[in-house]
């Protein structure tokens, strides 16, 4: 029997994930264990500058995978992320951010080192076979980029060729040296699915039917997209009068071109969105197979740039995504749609995407 997620590697040929994707809560649950569970994540609201004997908490997918974990810093300036939860009961470790030494659980008194080691626990002295491996907090890989750090539950695939990717492009950019502007964060709600939204961010084909003012800004005829394993790059060219536009070094890969918008997405959720003023960081988040929450999150390196050219009005084109998704989220439902196809000009990003999602679920 064919895999009913089957995707063709050949767009020419292929056809789009089915309806029933979309709209069965068994397949979210499995697509939570398969795809998401292994993936790398954003570690969110991470404080831009973090002190020594600095502890932070935060959810691997808030509203979706509650993992509690912590983020440190200990003496030596090493970051660890390690799991919030007490190896002695349960017990949540830490719910706010603190400055400390060690971690002492307030439950029974279980003290643990910053890197997630234990150190001491009361009333324990004649327990035998005491501490086991299993008593320590287990340690997640993490990843930092720039001023940037990733964790998963599950390190299958690596994070380094993804972000070597993206380098490729934007690592002449001050991004060390980004500053966070919670002003400009945003949240929304939508009713759709997850993947819904993701397949509209991965194609530019609807711009010029959806984005009015973006149009005018970017040159659609040279709009181009970049595969890599579990990254992909839509390219977004500026129209001959937009001068906000990248500075880019000689030597540059796209040297002498005039970009207006990097835009990557990393598989399965997140975007990463460059303009000449700075980082705008999506995170789209499931709550149910009607309902997602995508977050923005906003950094500055050139504020004289803030609100102009494809990176201006962000707002707006949020609002004429949403209002489009959450069409098709209507329209997904019904009983004479279950598959499209891809342009094999314009689709290049969701094929990619509807592909990857089609591996994981079969492994």
């Amino acid at each position: 029997m064919q895999d009913p997620f089957f995707i063709d590697p050949d767009i020419r040929k292929a056809e789009t994930l089915p309806s029933h994707f979309y709209t069965s809560s068994e397949v979210l649950a499995l697509a939570k264990e398969k795809i998401f569970v292994p993936s790398w994540q954003w570690i969110t609201d991470y404080p831009f500058s973090q002190k020594i004997n600095s502890v932070y908490p935060f959810s691997f997918i808030k509203g979706f995978i509650d993992e509690p974990l912590l983020i440190t810093k200990d003496q030596n300036e090493i970051v660890h992320c390690i799991s919030n939860v007490c190896t002695h009961r349960a017990n949540l470790l830490v719910e706010e951010p603190i400055t400390k030494k060690n971690i002492v659980c307030r439950y029974h008194g279980r003290k643990f080192l910053l890197d997630g080691t234990f150190d001491s626990m009361p009333e324990f002295k004649t327990a035998e076979n005491f501490p086991r491996p299993c008593d320590h907090l287990q340690n997640l890989p993490l990843e930092q980029w720039h001023n940037l750090f990733f964790t998963s539950l599950d390190n299958r695939v690596p994070l380094k060729s993804t972000l070597d990717f993206m380098d490729q492009r934007i690592g002449f950019l001050p991004l060390d040296t980004m500053i966070p502007d919670p002003d400009r964060n945003k949240e929304y709600t939508i009713a759709a699915h997850w993947a819904l939204y993701c397949d509209n961010y991965l194609e530019g084909f609807h711009i010029p039917f959806i984005h009015n003012d973006l149009n005018q800004v970017l040159d659609y005829g040279n709009y181009k997209t970049i595969i890599d394993d579990h990254c992909n790059l839509q390219i977004g060219y500026g129209e001959k009068d937009n001068d906000i536009v990248f500075e880019l070094p000689e030597g540059h890969i796209d040297y002498g071109a005039s970009i207006a918008a990097y835009y990557f997405w990393v598989f399965p959720n997140m975007m990463f969105n460059f303009y000449p003023w700075g980082l705008s960081i999506n995170v789209i988040r499931p709550i149910s197979i009607i309902e997602t929450k995508v977050s923005f999150y906003t950094y500055v390196y050139d504020s004289t740039k803030l609100d102009k050219g494809a990176g201006s009005g962000l707002d707006k084109v949020e609002m004429e995504d949403e209002a489009v998704i959450e069409a098709v989220q209507k329209g997904i439902r019904s009983r004479f749609y279950d598959k499209g196809r891809f342009s094999p000009t314009m689709e290049r990003g969701v094929h990619h995407f509807h592909r990857l999602i089609s591996t994981y679920l079969n492994t």
